[in-house]
């Protein structure tokens, strides 16, 4: 039955992941508002044909310039996270060079930044305040890599400022919106995900992607639960590591009582 199921959502899954490339690529190069929008609908049936299912506590700021800082334990997180607002995620300069997800990033309008690099990392970074003065929503992951899903691992700041004086550099605004949000998978086929179960469900480490996709598509059930906290203004008078600490400290404890199962209301 694995099996079957696995071919079967291949089946459904490519043909139109290809044709939607396409219709994205497209509407990229056009300059259409679309492009916005269809990569959401994109990872909503991706959620849907996974049985990926999604609660969300809170609500995403109205506010902008808006950059989201949130926690990373698996590949999940960025189908579950495209499906909450029309978004982009900075990511390491690796990610464009990877097979088949490269290309997503980039269809999805992902930044890459090259932390290897000083020039590199500056031209993100202009790249990041331009689109947060247009408006975009960006995501970025604090914890600079990926968890075993049972610890959220310490933030960086660099980026976060960054971002917040390349956007007054520029002139655009003189603050920045910084939220986090928590994302958490407590529960699969209906029960709990222990402590030992967690890894399975995490992407870290040297783990190869497609064997950790396969028991993805043909487990059981997943419930992923996703929580916005408070927006923190962040202008020319805040302190970046106090900024980022908050938002760490509200990401820690959303994440602590969803995987010990004392959710938020």
């Amino acid at each position: 039955m694995s099996r079957l199921r696995i071919a079967a959502v291949l089946a459904v899954l490519v043909p139109i992941t290809l044709v939607l490339m396409v219709v994205q690529w497209s509407a990229l190069k056009a300059g259409s508002p679309i492009a916005h929008r269809l990569p959401r609908r994109f990872h909503q049936f991706v959620c849907a044909l996974f049985r990926i299912r999604i609660e969300v506590a809170g609500a995403p700021a109205e506010g902008r310039p808006l950059l989201v800082l949130a926690n990373h334990t698996s590949w999940l997180d960025i189908t579950v996270i495209s499906t909450l607002l029309p978004l982009s995620f900075v990511a390491k300069r690796e990610v464009g060079s990877w097979p088949v997800f490269g290309t997503f990033a980039r269809l999805q309008r992902s930044i890459f930044i090259d932390r290897q690099r000083r020039k590199g990392a500056a031209e993100a970074n202009r790249e990041i305040a331009e689109r947060l003065a247009g408006g975009d929503a960006i995501v970025l992951f604090a914890e600079g890599t990926t968890s075993d899903g049972n610890r959220v691992l310490p933030f960086k700041t660099a980026v976060v400022g960054a971002a917040r004086d390349a956007i007054a550099e520029a002139g655009h605004t003189g603050h920045v919106l910084v939220q986090p949000l928590t994302i958490a998978y407590p529960r699969r086929g209906g029960l709990p995900v222990g402590r030992p179960d967690r890894p399975a469900l995490a992407w870290y480490g040297d783990m190869e992607l497609i064997p950790h996709l396969a028991p993805v598509i043909a487990g059981q059930p997943i419930d992923a639960v996703a929580v916005w906290g408070e927006p923190i203004a962040f202008d020319a008078g805040s302190d970046r590591k106090t900024v980022t600490r908050t938002a760490e400290n509200a990401i820690r404890r959303a994440y602590a009582g969803l995987i010990t199962g004392r959710e938020p209301a």
